[in-house]
């Protein structure tokens, strides 16, 4: 007789990430047979730039392939500590500085060092997929505080200021955003200040993971840069991830007071022990080396998201917002709900849509739902130039189809027949 395994109450009420599941899905159809345009992805497209591969080959040779300090390489601490004060014009050292493996392992460690039970994380919707799940799994009570179109997808500081409490402890700010690309202005970044500084208790995580990846002028100021008073109770969250196309080599790093990053490091040094000595040798050629990779991204992203825009502005029925950074169109459906498909089902919400899409179109998209903010589909332009290309048509035909116009099959059989727009 097999033995009894015990979940957690918390494990299992706990959602698998949804972009992951998505992955996870498309992989399965692909492997299936399906040809399948994918727009979930939420990493670059392209290849780690040549000049970091090297750097990590070299690193690798000299032998850096052992165990490294819980809080990271000490060069590469210092390189990051170098950055912020030159970015942000915030002075720190390395001892405020730790390296995880990846962004998301260090907001599970700050959470993990500072929630108790019932202690409230305010965090804005639309979201990452995952603040609210890692603050659940630690004891916390995520205070979703949804922030629509009308407000530019942003906290204003009239939101921040209802939604706290005595029992918040963080609060999660996210620019450039995943999923909209909104960007806050130095401006709203200071209103937003001036609010926690009306309340001490309310610490506060900035993930600032696509900050290089703003488009069009915009810049996206960290609140530690316009308000460096709050340094003292914020954590700063960043990596390699996103602007030098690093997902793989999981290095993200966190500033902060000393006092939380050592309680950070030694959650680390019980769980992953340290990130990896070569993703860190790789990291700090990344931040040290010639930047002009992360320029030509930007304009790469930049060019697919202008071309995704202008093929869908023909897509009756979805509401398009153009997007200040990160590598996302959050668009909205509410025109199409209440709409039957071609095959007889009503698409009464943001997911009956997405799988519409998946279904019909063959085309994979995150619905809104999964951000916090219905109804609004999640596109990826970090996909190929193909798959952006044919994504957006299918999608056009997909919404014709739903208000009788005719073209859904052509684009589908379109798509289906180019083996350059499929990814995985």
């Amino acid at each position: 007789m097999q033995p009894l395994l015990t979940i957690s109450d918390r494990a299992a009420t706990m959602k698998p990430s949804a972009s992951i599941a998505a992955k996870k899905i498309v992989a399965d159809l692909q492997a299936a047979g399906h040809q399948i345009v994918d727009l979930t992805i939420g990493e670059p497209d392209i290849a780690t730039p040549a000049h970091i591969i090297d750097g990590a080959i070299s690193a690798m040779r000299a032998g850096a392939t052992h165990y490294t300090a819980s809080a990271g390489e000490p060069a590469l601490r210092r390189a990051i500590a170098a950055a912020i004060e030159r970015e942000k014009g915030l002075a720190c050292g390395p001892d405020n500085i730790v390296v995880g493996c990846g962004a998301k392992q260090l907001i599970f460690e700050a959470f993990a060092a500072t929630l108790n039970p019932g202690d409230e994380v305010i965090i804005p919707a639309p979201y990452w997929v995952s603040y609210p799940d890692i603050a659940f799994l630690h004891g916390g009570r995520p205070v979703i505080v949804r922030c629509g179109q009308d407000a530019g997808f942003k906290l204003t500081p009239a939101m921040l200021e209802a939604a706290i409490t005595p029992r918040t402890r963080w609060l999660v700010l996210n620019s450039p955003n995943n999923p909209t690309g909104a960007v806050y202005s130095r401006e709203e970044i200071g209103k937003i200040a001036e609010v926690l500084h009306r309340h001490p208790h309310v610490w506060v995580m900035t993930d600032e993971i696509y900050e290089h990846l703003c488009y069009d002028g915009a810049r996206a100021p960290s609140l530690v840069e316009v308000a460096p008073f709050l340094f003292e109770r914020a954590l700063v969250i960043n990596g390699t991830s996103k602007a030098y196309a690093m997902t793989g080599w999981r290095i993200g790093y966190a500033a902060g007071p000393k006092p939380l990053i050592d309680v950070i490091v030694k959650m680390i040094s019980q769980s992953t022990t340290c990130a990896s000595s070569v993703g860190q040798a790789a990291a700090l050629v990344a931040l040290t080396g010639d930047q002009a990779c992360v320029g030509e991204a930007t304009a790469m992203y930049r060019a697919r998201r202008d071309r995704m825009l202008a093929i869908l502005a023909d897509a009756p029925g979805l509401d398009l917002y153009s997007p200040s950074g990160a590598f996302y169109l959050y668009v909205g459906v509410s025109g199409l709900l209440g709409r039957t498909t071609p095959a007889g089902k009503l698409i009464e919400t943001d997911l009956d849509f997405s799988l519409y899409l998946l279904e019909e179109a063959k085309v994979a998209v995150l619905d809104g739902g999964a951000y916090g903010l219905s109804p609004f589909l999640r596109l990826s332009f970090a996909a190929s130039p193909a798959a952006v290309e044919a994504g957006s048509r299918a999608i056009v035909a997909a919404c014709k189809a739903l208000i009788g116009q005719p073209g859904l099959a052509a684009i589908t059989a379109q798509a289906a027949a180019s083996e350059d727009v499929v990814n995985g």
